[in-house]
């Protein structure tokens, strides 16, 4: 049986595996200098446009969360970075450097949402297998420590449950102590506890000074960890910019109550956007949410159930991309 792992649905593995491990070309870049950079990358499939002149840069000691429909390109972003595609025009570079090369490839460790390992193989001995890939690995016992898998290293792969699964493909994207570090769907089949030491562990690799690139449909996993969010959508970059700021894409603020006034007059409102219906309550969004609210209260003073409160970070992703069109 052989040893090597494959990662379904990529062309090639991460690494050359076999292949004699070359001497690390670069050190970790001062903060003002790009780790990865895509530079008017274009990607096409057949007649599908996946990406469309895409720029973008990650910089050492940030978090950056790529959120986007299916489809909207994520995944190519990725493999263009980890070297398994090659653009139709732009340039791909980690660490200066062309990721389809081997020893680029050994700055780059990747946790991919779908992955085959050999179930036989003990936790150690994958953990020792994927170390003897690359010239300056992680200690065994670091890995193990990162990843929450103290009690558990001699147990068979095939044995373990999914977020433990998941905490062991984590640990062996760290193992060649890469300076990028791409995390797919993460916390995929974890439960809150274990998705939350894992956060906590990449929060760690960040203030170490590595790179993180996290794709995940939790948004509260986005907004908890991200420094910079980049909203993606046909191949180009939608919004950029803080948790915070991207929030901040979507006008207005929500009031939730119940009251006596129709549809229409709480449209006819200074500052009123939209009103809809939520069960006996009505959500209403507004520009000012005090002027709306003045009112309101001067028409219908039996208003009750009041909440007010601001987007949330889906709200703006919805806004900002296809997926909140009924289309």
């Amino acid at each position: 049986m052989s040893a090597t792992p494959f990662v379904s649905g990529f062309a090639q593995p991460v690494v050359n595996y076999g292949q004699p491990k070359p001497a690390r070309m670069h050190s970790i870049p001062a903060a003002t200098e790009p780790c990865a950079r895509l530079h008017a990358v274009t990607k096409r499939y057949g007649q599908t446009l996946a990406l469309d002149a895409l720029n973008l840069e990650l910089y050492p000691g940030e978090v950056v969360a790529l959120l986007g429909p299916n489809g909207a390109g994520k995944t190519t972003t990725a493999r263009l970075l980890l070297g398994l595609l090659s653009p139709n025009n732009g340039s791909v570079r980690v660490m200066g450097s062309d990721p389809r090369h081997a020893a680029t490839r050994t700055h780059i460790g990747a946790m991919l949402q779908v992955a085959r390992m050999p179930e036989t193989l003990k936790v150690r001995e994958h953990i020792a297998l994927f170390r003897s890939y690359y010239p300056d690995p992680l200690s065994a016992a670091e890995l193990v420590q990162a990843a929450g898998l103290e009690g558990i290293e001699d147990r068979l792969f095939g044995s373990l449950s999914g977020g433990q699964k998941q905490r062991v493909l984590f640990a062996l994207a760290l193992a060649g102590n890469p300076e990028l570090l791409i995390l797919d769907e993460p916390t995929v089949g974890m439960d809150i506890a274990s998705r939350r030491a894992l956060w906590e562990q990449v929060r760690r690799q960040a203030a170490a000074g590595r790179t993180v690139l996290l794709t995940t449909h939790y948004l509260e996993e986005a907004d908890t960890l991200a420094s910079r969010i980049v909203v993606i959508d046909k191949g180009r970059i939608q919004a950029e910019g803080t948790p915070a700021e991207i929030r901040h894409r979507v006008s207005g603020r929500r009031i939730r109550c119940v009251t006596e006034l129709s549809h229409e007059e709480l449209l006819a409102l200074p500052t009123v956007l939209s009103v809809e219906q939520d069960r006996e309550a009505v959500v209403i969004t507004a520009g000012e949410a005090e002027l709306a609210l003045r009112e309101i209260f001067r028409l219908d003073a039996t208003v009750r159930g009041l909440e007010v409160s601001s987007h949330s970070l889906e709200d703006a992703f919805l806004a900002l991309t296809d997926s909140g069109n009924a289309h």
